[in-house]
């Protein structure tokens, strides 16, 4: 006899100001230069588009988006580390994708770390393709800082 191990169910709605504790916790645990609660906040004031993964314990994943002028930034993605490899991230993403069309954006745009090899292959796996590079533009250590890759997916 083997059992079964089921997977928590994952539901993706708006973020509420409630879920700021527990979406500014995964970005301490996820990444090392995580945004602060008050850009967190502050994204939910101006009226982004943000969301966050859920499962039966809790915050799992976030995402930000801003659309104006037929352009989509995606501007955070994050999935916690407990949560990753679970196609949470990628989830995330498409219904992002699906909320830039329905605002009519022609083109999503984002930028990730060099080194984010797992984040760039699902980017480009969901069809987004490298148009350039920003030296210097992730804080990396104290004195150094990290390439940013800049992908771009038109919605045509």
């Amino acid at each position: 006899m083997s059992a079964v191990l089921k997977e928590p169910r994952v539901q993706i709605r708006d973020m509420r100001e409630g879920d700021l504790e527990a979406v500014f916790l995964n970005e301490q645990a996820a990444y090392s230069h995580p945004w602060s609660m008050g850009i967190l906040r502050d994204c939910l004031r101006v009226g982004y588009h943000c969301l966050v993964a859920l499962d039966d314990r809790g915050v799992i994943g976030h995402a930000v988006m801003s659309v104006a002028v037929g352009e989509a930034h995606l501007l955070n993605l994050c999935v916690a580390p407990a949560a990753q490899g679970r196609g949470i991230g990628r989830r995330l993403l498409r219904r992002v994708l699906r909320l830039a069309r329905e605002h009519e954006a022609d083109t999503v745009f984002l930028e990730v770390r060099a080194s984010n090899t797992g984040a760039r292959r699902l980017y480009e796996s969901e069809g987004f393709c490298e148009v350039g590079q920003r030296r210097g533009y992730y804080p990396h250590d104290e004195h150094e800082r990290e390439d940013a890759v800049v992908y771009a997916r038109p919605m045509l």
